[in-house]
């Protein structure tokens, strides 16, 4: 993609700051959306949950990324913290969708982030993207979610659909939260550790994000997951390798419920999840092993 003007919601969680940086490296103007009064020409002022965005600030956007939400392991899941997962991304992206569609001279391409949570709890049996969706609250936001991207694409905007798995990373998410247990000896398993965990290193999740970007005969949903996914008793034992330290302690199923309440059952599903379609349009991963990918967070 030649040097253009590209808009970001979320740009200060952990994927879109990552992604900021590599765009902004590259030479791009990036706009970030912001919660607050902007703060200069490279700020827009939106609401997400009020479903508000101020539509001319995206003008001459080539690109407009929507990664933003509440963070899904932030907080208990309570009745009203789940509103707040599913309103903060279904409104944002429907303000977003519909603002790009009302421009005379749109983006040409509007990539939304979804997750892997799209699948449900798939169990041993692999996914990919011709799979339907799976059942609980997750899946049902992601559902919605990307039902809200629709004005775009209906007004003739490229659409892209990421659905992201677990980012290896030691700045945040899931990762973030194990990589210090584990350096300090007290990592291990979660539940009977069977359950698949399909991840991508950040590294990957952002060229992948690019890739999308740039390329024009791309749309609909693509799972953003490193090529094999492994166990969280293979993630456990690698963990444990690459940091050289040992992994012995196991958080039984009962204590997690316990202490997570329904959002247990996201740790302890199963989502054995498959890059089809970035692997068949000629993507090519950095760290596709979990070795490396932890490797490179550290």
């Amino acid at each position: 993609m030649e040097r253009s003007r590209i808009a970001v919601a979320g740009a200060s969680g952990l994927i879109g700051s990552a992604l900021v940086r590599s765009l902004t490296a590259d030479g791009h103007e990036v706009v970030r959306l912001v919660r607050r009064p902007p703060r200069g020409p490279d700020e827009v002022r939106w609401d997400p949950e009020a479903g508000h965005v101020d539509a001319s600030g995206l003008a001459g956007c080539a690109a407009v990324v929507n990664l933003a939400g509440a963070g899904v392991g932030d907080h208990r899941w309570t009745e009203e913290y789940k509103r707040r997962i599913r309103d903060s991304r279904v409104r944002g992206t429907a303000a977003l969708a519909e603002a790009v569609a009302r421009l005379e001279a749109g983006p040409r391409v509007f990539v939304n982030g979804s997750a892997i949570g799209y699948y449900g709890d798939t169990g041993d049996r692999a996914v990919d993207e011709d799979a339907p969706a799976g059942e609980g609250f997750l899946a049902s936001v992601c559902v919605a979610w990307e039902e809200a991207a629709a004005p775009a694409r209906e007004a003739g905007v490229r659409t892209v659909l990421a659905r992201t798995g677990l980012v290896v990373a030691a700045g945040g998410g899931a990762f973030g939260r194990l990589l210090p247990l584990f350096r300090a000896g007290l990592g291990g398993r979660l539940g009977d550790g069977r359950q698949y965990w399909s991840y991508i290193a950040l590294h990957d999740e952002v060229a992948a994000l690019r890739h999308l970007l740039e390329r024009e005969d791309l749309s609909g949903p693509f799972n953003l997951t490193a090529p094999q996914p492994l166990t969280n008793r293979e993630i456990t034992r690698a963990l444990a390798r690459v940091l050289r330290r040992p992994a012995p302690m196991a958080v039984p199923a009962p204590v997690l419920r316990a202490v997570l309440g329904e959002m247990a059952g996201d740790v302890l599903g199963s989502a054995r999840v498959l890059p089809k379609r970035l692997l068949e349009s000629g993507f090519a991963f950095a760290f596709p092993d979990i070795e490396g990918a932890v490797r490179a967070a550290l």
